[in-house]
This record gives C-alpha cells, sequence and structure tokens, in this order.
C-alpha cells in the first residue's frame, strides 16, 4: 500500500535488523505522530523485509519498499529521497534502524528544520551530543574521520559522518542524486558537503548516539576506504578549480 502524502517522510534502510526495528518504528511514531516511515529493505536474510510487512499491515503510515540484494546504504537513501519527492514530501529524514539513533531525538532536528535549515544534522561532537557505549577506538575513528573530512574538504561542519539528519526536499533537488556514488561514512559526507557548498542553510543539533544493542555493526574497512578515497579526490578536485565535480 503506498504511503499517503505529508509532510515528513523517514527512511530507514534495512540488512538484518529484525531485532532493532519495530522498537525504532513505533519510537518515531511515538515521538512524530504525523510522519509516515519508508522501510527499504535489501531482501535481508534474517526476515526483516517479513518483519517490516507486517509492521506496514499494521500501520498505514509505514510501507515497505523490498529491494533485490544488498545494494548499499547509499543508494537505499537515494531511493528514498526519490519516494519523498515524488510523494510531494517537504522534509526527509535518514535515520538508522538498529536503534542507535534515538526517535526522541527527532523532533528536535524537525524543530530546527521547521525553523528554516535545509539540512540538520544529529550531531555528536559539539556540547550537549554524547555517545554511549563505544569503545575507545570507535570514538577515535569517527572523530579523526570528521576531522579529516573537515581538513581536507575545507568544511566547518562537525559532524560530516552523522547518518542522523533531516532534509528539506527544496534543498535536495539541488543536488544530482544520480550523481552520488558513496555508501555509508562517504555517502553522508559528500551530500552535507555538497550541501554546504550551494550555500544551504544548516543546523547541528546535539544527540545522543546509543551503540546497537543487537545486530552486527555494517562498517566494512571497504567502506572506510571508500570514504577516504572519496575525500582525498573530491579535495583535490575542489582546490583545482572545479567545485564539486567527480
Amino acid at each position: 500500500m503506498p504511503l499517503a502524502a505529508g509532510e515528513v517522510l523517514v527512511v530507514l534502510p534495512t540488512y538484518n535488523e529484525r531485532a532493532s526495528l519495530a522498537s525504532v518504528v513505533a519510537g518515531i511514531r511515538a515521538h512524530e505522530p504525523g510522519a509516515r516511515i519508508l522501510i527499504v529493505d535489501d531482501d535481508s536474510p534474517d526476515g526483516t523485509g517479513a518483519a517490516a510487512d507486517e509492521l506496514a499491515a499494521a500501520d498505514a503510515h509505514v510501507a515497505v519498499h523490498h529491494r533485490s540484494g544488498k545494494l548499499g546504504l547509499g543508494s537505499a537513501y537515494v531511493h528514498g529521497f526519490g519516494t519523498a519527492e515524488r510523494g510531494g514530501y517537504r522534509f526527509v529524514v535518514s535515520m538508522d534502524s538498529d536503534g542507535s539513533h534515538r526517535p526522541e531525538d527527532l523532533p528536535a532536528l524537525l524543530a530546527a528544520a521547521r525553523s528554516g535549515a535545509g539540512l540538520v544534522i544529529g550531531t555528536r561532537w559539539i556540547p550537549g551530543g554524547r555517545i554511549v557505549n563505544w569503545p575507545l577506538i570507535r570514538r577515535w575513528i569517527s572523530r579523526g574521520g570528521t576531522g579529516f573530512a573537515r581538513a581536507v574538504l575545507g568544511s566547518q561542519l562537525h559532524d560530516l559522518t552523522s547518518g542522523f539528519r533531516v532534509i528539506e526536499l527544496a534543498w535536495l533537488r539541488r543536488i544530482d542524486l544520480d550523481a552520488l556514488d558513496s555508501q555509508g561514512y562517504g555517502f553522508q559526507v559528500e551530500t552535507a558537503w555538497r550541501l554546504e557548498q550551494l550555500g544551504c542553510p544548516i543546523a547541528e543539533v546535539p544527540i545522543t548516539f546509543v551503540e546497537r544493542a543487537d545486530g552486527r555493526s555494517k562498517m566494512t574497512l571497504g567502506i572506510v576506504l571508500e570514504a577516504f578515497g572519496n575525500v582525498v579526490r573530491w579535495g583535490w578536485r575542489a582546490r583545482r578549480g572545479r567545485g564539486t565535480a567527480r
């Protein structure tokens, strides 16, 4: 069943998130009752797709799009962004489905968007932001990755790799989504940096990031290396006067 039009579409990419998905959806419905939720499942072998179908059957605010394989986080968000555009939504939310992004933080992000920010980033590395249950090495990787991207790209943003965001569709239309080929951290860095270069008004709202209690992280060495290589390439091109050209 297609989603009815609304103001806010929350996009939840899933791959093996059966254990956490229902609680995340329930939290979104409790804290932002008017939002519609789109679950984009990449043919999860643990039955996440079937669990998502059950949630959609019980709630008209929830829909599921099934994809034929593990096509990646970035392409899942692009799919969701396209759905938001076609559905006439004003805002699209990107959010993890593993419980690391707390639904109770969503109203503050949406308040900033409704106040005029074209991009709102749920930020861990500003006063008021914090991380729960992350080992020190994960903190170093995250902060180091953001610091490296900021330096190479000349960005002023404090948490370029955060995936908890609200984007106004009027600004998202200015990005060529078909030209975005990054996944994971790289996708988050790329979209934020391109909007920053376009002069998009950006707000960073402190959030509490909670390490997932169930399942396994999707972060791989390949995703980290992809992000590193892309950041270097984008920074090099920008310094040669070619802006955000690929």
